[in-house]
């Protein structure tokens, strides 16, 4: 920030000699940043309060006498940090005119931390132009969504003297604008958990969580858990709707949030079903909500309705540890294929043994496989391993014995995407001569039957991949563009929808992808300079380059594990994140790695 100026110093000397102790500061030419923990109903401010985060408030001040234009646009910008949590600083800075046409709703525009200040454009002494050139590095959308953007800003300020012969801003586009610090100070990165059931069942058919990373707002008057708690009752992001189920009802509020000795209590209001229907769903929800945020952690979880137990004859209490599988049950299995085609297993540990059946053969016209474990698909006791063919067409075999290859959808090999198994045992590709996405449900006795997904139409789609939670679904378009969308609706309603643009790459080819979990892709590209591996998270699409190495050429991932077949096709390889190193999990005539689903 600038150097604070003459007059605010002075007005801070003053403030501190009535009491006012501010224990960090960063300056700007109105502003302060005050370390404020939020309200402690219970423990002391910090790490030591379950229920709140301790942030940095942005305190803003009016603007001063004698302050030059772009001073008053600097404090400006310091009431839009501040604004939220004191609207009454902002306006100050506005002529009569400006406050009444500036808006503050709408995506908060936010820019990089290096920013810069001209005054320009003078017309005597009445009239100035200050501009803010810099890089939009993101947008923070009303639904909280943080939406990455690469994109020049000169944002334009008029400012004019008023009756005073102080400069106030004439002209101000709506909306707030935030630099990176800002929204690090005062934002937190979030994850909210839905249900991958049909939205309006209750949730009676959900076996899973699906994550909604949003960024919301530290606020000085309310613990960090009742905030969660409410953005999660508003229901999903865009990127979710129509996709997720929130078994929370609509009119559903919180009354209050409070940390007990060895327990969060939550009172909540509204037309929830008291008789406990919701109540498996409900607990899922709270649980993964508040401790994958690092709040309540350790503590029981009781909740009550308009302050009275749950249910008539009990309180509704989630215990401290909730089962894993609400995340999905990751299997230690990992496939890959050999050099003639023949697909193998191996545990976490140990040599790789050929499967059952005719896919453990030489399967010279095979490629593209992809598994689905026989507890997902319905009615199938072993395996199911699907391929494309060279002959034509999608095929599929048990891995069994007595397996043997069915086609399942048609259409030339080279017009059809990898095989992408749905964790309900339908399998999905991409018909890029029809421009169409098929899936194909045997179990049901349908043979293969297009999918909407208006999004996509007269886009290059070069593969699909639908996430192991059944919900997120991504497709690279050509060689540079990765877009997430999501499956809604259901029977011959589904369609995949939501799409968003993920990451484009101009100096960089999409070689594979892959997911490790319903929140995280890990892609594979090639430069120039080598292979680049990256994770990046669907919700924020927040990067994290990982260790990469020249001999690359596709990716398997699952949990903690992303495994890489090579170049020559001699070898599986590893990512070893502690080492930033890959090494040879399968040393010899070893081709593609396959993770179940993914």
């Amino acid at each position: 920030m600038a150097r604070t100026s003459r007059p605010l110093r002075a007005r801070l000397r003053r403030l501190g000699a009535v009491g006012v102790v501010i224990a960090t500061l960063a300056w700007s030419s109105a502003c302060a940043v005050i370390p404020v923990g939020g309200p402690f109903a219970v423990g002391e401010a910090g790490d030591n309060d379950p229920m709140s985060k301790p942030f940095q408030r942005m305190v803003a001040i009016e603007p001063q006498p004698g302050w030059s234009p772009q001073q008053v646009v600097e404090g400006l910008q310091a009431a839009m940090a501040a604004y939220a949590d004191d609207p009454e600083i902002l306006p100050k800075y506005l002529t009569d005119e400006a406050r009444q046409a500036w808006k503050p709703g709408g995506p908060v525009t936010v820019l990089d931390n290096g920013a810069k200040y001209d005054e320009s454009g003078k017309i005597g002494d009445k009239e100035v132009t200050v501009v803010i050139s810099g890089t939009q590095v993101a947008r923070i959308e009303d639904d909280d969504t943080y939406v990455p953007v690469s994109a020049g800003v000169d944002r334009k300020f008029t400012l004019v003297k008023d009756k005073t012969g102080e400069y106030r801003v004439n002209s101000l586009v709506g909306g707030l604008v935030l630099t990176e610090a800002d929204v690090a100070r005062a934002y937190r990165p979030t994850n909210l958990y839905y249900l991958n059931g049909v939205p309006g069942s209750g949730g009676a058919n959900a076996d899973m969580l699906v994550v909604d990373r949003v960024r919301l707002r530290l606020k000085p008057t309310e613990s960090f858990a009742k905030t969660i708690i409410e953005r999660l009752l508003k229901g999903p992001s865009k990127a979710l709707q129509g996709a997720v189920e929130n078994v929370f009802p609509h009119g559903t509020r919180v009354e209050s949030v409070r940390a007990l000795d060895d327990r969060v209590l939550i009172n909540l209001s509204g037309p929830i079903d008291a008789d406990g229907i919701f109540s498996r769903g409900l607990q899922a929800q709270l649980r993964w909500s508040l401790t994958s945020n690092n709040v309540a952690n350790g503590r029981s979880i009781e909740v009550q309705l308009d302050g009275e137990p749950f249910y008539s004859s009990d309180t509704l209490t989630i215990e401290p540890k909730l089962p894993d599988d609400w995340l999905g049950s990751a299997s230690n299995v990992v496939y890959y294929t050999n050099s003639k085609g023949a697909v193998y297993s191996v545990g976490h540990d140990g040599p790789g043994r050929v499967v059952a059946g005719p896919a453990g053969q030489p399967n010279g016209p095979y490629s593209d496989f992809a598994v689905i474990t026989g507890g997902y698909a319905t009615g199938q006791g072993a395996d199911l391993i699907a391929a494309k063919s060279k002959a034509g067409g999608i095929w599929v075999t048990r891995a069994a014995a007595d397996g043997h290859w069915q086609q399942w959808i048609q259409g030339a090999s080279a017009d059809l995407t990898a095989p992408s198994w749905h964790r309900d045992g339908t399998l999905w590709t991409y018909d890029r001569r029809n421009k169409a996405v098929l899936r194909c449900n045997p179990s049901a006795g349908r043979g293969p039957e297009r999918i909407a997904a208006p999004s996509l139409d007269g886009f290059d789609v070069t593969r699909l991949r639908i996430a192991r939670d059944g919900v997120r679904v991504a497709v690279t378009i050509g060689k540079h563009e990765i877009r997430v969308g999501a499956i809604t609706g259901e029977g011959a309603s589904t369609m995949l929808g939501n799409f968003q643009t993920l990451s484009t790459v101009n100096d960089e080819n999409i070689m594979d992808l892959a997911w490790r979990d319903g929140e995280h892709l890990v892609v594979l590209s090639s430069s120039n300079a080598g292979s680049v591996v990256k994770e990046i998270n669907v919700g924020d699409g927040t990067v994290t380059k990982l260790p990469s190495d020249k001999r690359l050429h596709t990716l398997a991932a699952q949990g903690e594990r992303i495994l890489a077949g090579t170049l020559h096709k001699n070898e599986i390889l590893e990512s070893n994140l502690d080492k930033q190193n890959w090494t040879a999990k399968i040393a010899t005539d070893a081709d593609t790695p396959i993770f179940p689903l993914g």
